[in-house]
């Protein structure tokens, strides 16, 4: 029996890409889970696909950035399943280019998925958490470690989650929950397939290469917490990278 059996886990982002693969990674492990989006038709049309062999996942429509939006995605996770034990927070977004030429909205559009969701989010989860126990799971970025040109609003909140999982743990430490931050480096997800950009020829890891990471980082022994990773393909550039 897997160690997170009859457990229940919410992912974000979880329509596509990496979210999708944690969330697939968790129903074979036994979990219940609920997989949220900005999109509702691909979220519901990603949990009905799931529910072909996985009976045990919900979706909800919600833009992390968005407060009542993430109260909800709780509330509807806690009335089905009756408790949250793990959180992965995957949702993302990505604007870039040249520094001088970057809008506010640009800006806003990065930080509220990735900074703002994730605070939001883990927020939820201890209130939920604090008298039971859990996981926190953030997935980061090498961007948090080795900036890429033109990515200033996606490096600086990556960094900020790198600075949110250190302090969420300690906050956590003494109620049993346990914060972690798993930093990919490139992933072949959908919207860098047949890009023809520069940066989508580099070499690229599997979804399921990061799933099983998370995993590994998420069914570690409860009295271990597996704090950071950085996983990337051999060949890619990151050391000196620029």
């Amino acid at each position: 029996m897997s160690i997170l059996e009859g457990q229940s886990a919410i992912v974000t982002g979880g329509s596509r890409g990496i979210g999708r693969g944690i969330a697939e990674a968790l129903l074979q492990a036994g979990c219940k889970v609920t997989i949220c989006s900005r999109n509702e038709q691909q979220i519901e049309e990603t949990a009905a696909e799931l529910r072909q062999q996985y009976p045990d996942v919900i979706a909800c429509r919600a833009n992390v950035g968005i407060e009542s939006d993430v109260l909800r995605l709780f509330n509807s996770a806690m009335a089905r399943f009756g408790s949250v034990n793990i959180l992965v927070n995957n949702a993302g977004n990505f604007d870039g280019g040249p520094l001088e030429q970057l809008s506010f909205s640009d800006w806003n559009n990065v930080i509220d998925a990735c900074l703002h969701g994730p605070f939001l989010c883990t927020r939820e989860a201890f209130r939920v958490m604090k008298n039971r126990g859990g996981r926190i799971l953030n997935i980061g970025s090498i961007s948090a470690q080795r900036a890429r040109m033109y990515s200033v609003p996606y490096t600086s909140a990556k960094f900020g989650i790198q600075g949110l999982t250190q302090a969420a743990a300690l906050e956590g430490r003494e109620h049993g929950i346990i914060v972690s931050c798993l930093h990919p480096g490139n992933v072949l997800v959908e919207r860098r397939q047949n890009t023809g950009s520069e940066a989508d020829n580099e070499p690229m890891m599997s979804i399921e290469t990061i799933a099983r990471a998370a995993m590994a980082m998420l069914t570690v022994p409860p009295d271990v917490n597996f704090l950071e990773a950085i996983v990337l393909p051999s060949q890619q550039q990151y050391l000196g990278r620029g």
